[in-house]
């Protein structure tokens, strides 16, 4: 199975969902949202070229992604989308975790 690098600004784009999670509709809501990430992680690590997920090659060579929908359970209407690749053959690097309403190309390949 291959294995999961959260860069920076994932690890960050994910501490905020929860907070702002947590904030507006309280901790057992956040918990729900964690679990429904780390359950798209698993899925993409099991199946990284899957149907549930798409190719954005045009952004970013390698680029793909899975919106949050495609896993949930109980969270009523996600929201977000992990974009990730596959870097090494076997090592899944999670680039950033972004709203749907935010455009990648502004979000994706910029340093900071």
């Amino acid at each position: 199975m291959a294995r999961l690098r959260l860069s920076r600004p994932a690890a960050r784009d994910i501490a905020e969902i929860l907070e702002a999670s947590d904030a507006a509709w309280g901790f057992d809501a956040r918990r729900r949202y964690e679990a429904l990430i780390e359950k798209a992680l698993r899925a993409i690590l099991a199946d990284p070229r899957g149907v549930l997920t798409r190719d954005h090659s045009v952004l970013l060579r390698g680029l793909r992604s899975l919106h949050l929908r495609h896993v949930h359970e109980d969270v009523a209407a996600p929201v977000h989308f992990v974009w990730f690749r596959v870097v090494d053959g076997d090592v899944i690097e999670v680039i950033r975790v972004l709203h749907e309403r935010m455009e990648p190309g502004r979000h994706i390949g910029v340093r900071d």
